[in-house]
């Protein structure tokens, strides 16, 4: 589990750090931009965000319902997040908007990160999961 852990907060300092790095480039390059639709646009925080925060709760809301396991609850969570990403990429798609595969590239991202944060919170408060006995 401390692997689990230790590759959760390196993938979350990874995103982190190369969102950092990156902000000023685009900041440099959006004065002759003709990208109308850019990698590091506000939309594509929100993406991210949104995403994380799905994934997070619904990796909670999987711990109660499959009480003696971590797998479920990610694929509950990511399973989630990436269906109402999915699901407004589609809406996109049908007129209501700008479909656009770099933000559902970001809602991917966003998905991993908040079941990491979700995941190293499950293993720092249940860190002894015991499985359930197979029936």
């Amino acid at each position: 589990m401390r692997r689990a852990v230790r590759s959760s907060f390196l993938a979350l300092v990874t995103v982190l750090s190369v969102g950092l790095i990156q902000r000023p480039v685009a900041a440099q390059g959006a004065a002759h931009s003709a990208d109308p639709d850019p990698w590091w646009g506000r939309d594509k925080a929100l993406h991210f965000g949104a995403s994380a925060v799905i994934s997070g709760a619904g990796y909670g809301v999987g711990t109660l319902l499959f009480e003696r396991s971590r797998v479920e609850p990610a694929l509950f969570g990511g399973g989630v997040a990436l269906a109402v990403g999915a699901a407004k990429e589609g809406a996109d798609a049908l007129g209501l908007g700008d479909p656009s595969w770099k933000d559902f590239t970001w809602d991917v991202i966003g998905t991993v990160v908040g079941l990491a944060i979700a995941l190293g919170i499950d293993v720092a408060i249940r860190p002894h999961l015991q499985p359930q006995p197979a029936q």
